[in-house]
């Protein structure tokens, strides 16, 4: 695929001497939902904000469709929509007339066929007269969404797009993400909710302190970093690990009643038939056993564990 979103060697530092971004490179593909997670401060604001123009980068540099962001601004920009964090809408303003309005921004003509396609695509139409004050907190959201597309833009930035949207519209929006996807649009999106990545994400890159720790395709990265445990239920509670079975990956849980083995899942032979007739040769009984893959969320906290 080719790569629409080009990031070299990016740096961003300010007066106090802070250095938000350490050296960023990244390549975003065209048509893909790209997911970027961190912590508090870790940069991911600052990293969308420069690739939209809106912070001056101190050195790199950054095309969007082969545009230079700060030679070639003009036509950068005009490829790139943003939904920021923070709701700032004009409260007694229609819906259709803000996003008529953001596209006249953009020196497009007047083209209410395409706003109101817009609207209908984020199930705005029927709100599309009403005042922006009296709208939910989450079809504010889709009001900043149908800005940002307004001028039809080929990539679009998401700055925590569900922040302090319920669970039931916070599913919604992942649905309309993955349409914008489906109309070729390419997705980037900051979040702090780890099952919004695990769920819409085609990539996933993490950032920790300004750089960027990883990225990688969200199944590969779950394949190659996510472990797998068996979780073994016993009939008594062990107080140690007997000896004979030291040479497993395996911690006691629960008061000793659970008996957890680690193992990966790259490896032809999982051990498990040979750690079970191990166990029962030590006078362990087992009662029930089950395993559980890593999450999204553990590999997480992991990296920025590591990077801490």
């Amino acid at each position: 695929m080719t790569a629409i979103v080009s990031v070299t060697n990016l740096r961003k530092s300010y007066d106090t001497g802070f250095e938000a971004l350490k050296g960023i490179n990244l390549e975003i593909e065209e048509g893909e939902i790209l997911a970027l997670l961190g912590p508090n401060g870790a940069g991911k604001t600052t990293l969308i904000s420069t690739i939209c123009g809106i912070t001056v980068p101190t050195s790199g540099i950054i095309t969007v469709g082969g545009f230079d962001t700060v030679h070639e601004y003009r036509a950068a920009r005009s490829l790139i929509g943003l939904v920021p964090q923070e709701i700032n809408l004009e409260p007694f303003e229609t819906v259709q007339n803000t996003v008529r309005f953001s596209r006249g921004l953009f020196g497009k003509p007047r083209d209410d066929a395409r706003v109101a396609e817009i609207l209908k695509s984020l199930s705005l139409d029927d709100k599309a007269t009403a005042k922006i004050k009296e709208l939910s907190g989450g079809m504010k959201r889709r009001v900043l969404i149908a800005k940002a597309l307004a001028h039809e833009p080929r990539v679009l930035f998401l700055d925590e797009p569900t922040a302090g949207v319920d669970v039931e519209l916070r599913k919604d929006m992942w649905n309309v993400v993955a349409d914008l996807k489906r109309q070729g649009v390419t997705i980037i999106l900051t979040t702090h909710y780890i099952e919004e990545a695990e769920a819409i994400a085609d990539r996933v890159g993490v950032i920790s302190k300004g750089q960027i720790l990883l990225i990688q395709d969200k199944a590969e990265m779950m394949a190659q970093m996510g472990k797998k445990q068996l979780r073994v239920d016993l009939a008594q509670p062990a107080t140690t690990i007997p000896a004979a079975l030291a040479h497993y990956d395996l911690t006691l849980e629960k008061d000793g009643n659970v008996l957890v083995y680690t193992y990966d899942t790259r490896k032809d032979r999982t051990g498990i038939r040979t750690l079970l007739n191990d166990m029962a040769n030590a006078g362990l009984t087992m009662t029930d056993l089950q395993t559980q893959q890593s999450s999204l969320e553990d590999i997480f906290v992991g990296l920025v564990k590591d990077n801490a």
